[in-house]
């Protein structure tokens, strides 16, 4: 079914219709997979990067097209790198020998008809579904059973900023009913002997420079909709204006301490405690991964992920 879904694309909630076998979607993406980086991943919250990293796989293009995208060199440019699914499964392997706690896909979902043959039989090590939380139910249900921690972001409740920034109309709706998928199919988070996840929903909020009051309807949805002990939550001030944000000067500058401070003590007056904060100097280009074709290119095995 997904692969018919190609032909008329409506793996995303965009739903853009792209025959992908002759032309590209509205992601950027046509039927071959691209990748920019596969390698150990240190900068993932501490329960999916663990000690060894988190065995990260960057694919190229996003349904999203955030004007403030960190990763705006894949996500909207032209970097990647087309690899077939053996390559693909065999990345997987090599990434699992180097130590990896677990197999982290980054955007993958424009790309998860290729994918999902490289995830058969099931991987040993928990399967990381990293995306932008604008899915579609339809493409989630695709992959019970084969993914065991979703990592999807939680960006707005105000669909106004959500169509400013992300050119999306109905995110609020597309995410938080994706997001209520997710937990139906891991069920409440769960954490092995060493604090690792082993499965469950982590959901990232990354709070933008003015926006404090979508942020707070954000930990409103969650904590209406989520008894503690259900999912984990990220508060994330790593905000930097990358991409088009000079072209928006209300968001073309960090986040201020006092903004995420008053986040995060809302935050804790709604009694959510499962999950982590960020200190301000996460905000540095060094977080940034290096999308060098480390992994995807023959022979590129170096595990550092980022520069100096």
């Amino acid at each position: 079914i997904l692969t018919d879904m190609l032909k008329n694309c409506q793996l995303c909630p965009r739903a853009c219709g792209a025959d992908r076998t002759k032309s590209r979607g509205a992601c950027g993406a046509g039927i071959e997979i691209e990748a920019t980086r596969a390698s150990l991943h240190m900068w993932e919250e501490p329960p999916i990067s663990g000690t060894n990293g988190s065995g990260t796989v960057f694919f190229s293009h996003c349904s999203l097209g955030c004007v403030f995208c960190q990763n705006h060199a894949i996500s909207r440019g032209k970097k990647g790198y087309g690899v077939s699914v053996q390559t693909l499964a065999d990345e997987f392997l090599r990434l699992q020998e180097m130590g990896a706690v677990n197999i982290n896909l980054v955007t993958p979902t424009h790309f998860l008809p290729s994918i999902l043959p490289a995830l058969a039989p099931k991987l040993p090590v928990p399967v990381v579904y990293n995306c932008g939380g604008y899915e579609s139910i339809e493409t989630l249900r695709a992959l019970e059973g084969l993914v065991d921690i979703y990592l999807p972001d939680f960006k707005y409740v105000d669909n106004q900023l959500a169509i400013r920034y992300s050119g999306t109309a109905d995110y609020f709706e597309q995410a938080g009913a994706a997001i209520r998928e997710m937990v139906r199919q891991t069920g409440p988070y769960r954490l092995d002997q060493d604090g690792m996840l082993c499965s469950g929903v982590l959901i990232r909020h990354l709070i933008l420079p003015g926006q404090i009051q979508n942020s707070k309807q954000v930990i409103d949805w969650i904590s209406d909709c989520f008894p503690a002990g259900t999912v984990l939550f990220s508060l994330m001030s790593q905000y930097l204006p990358c991409g088009r944000a000079a072209d928006l000067p209300e968001i073309n500058r960090r986040l201020y301490q006092q903004e995420y401070d008053e986040v995060e003590e809302y935050l804790f007056q709604k009694g959510i405690e499962d999950g982590f904060l960020q200190e301000l100097s996460s905000a540095d280009h060094v977080y940034i991964p290096n999308f060098d074709l480390t992994g995807v290119l023959s022979g590129t095995k170096n595990k550092q992920d980022f520069p100096g």
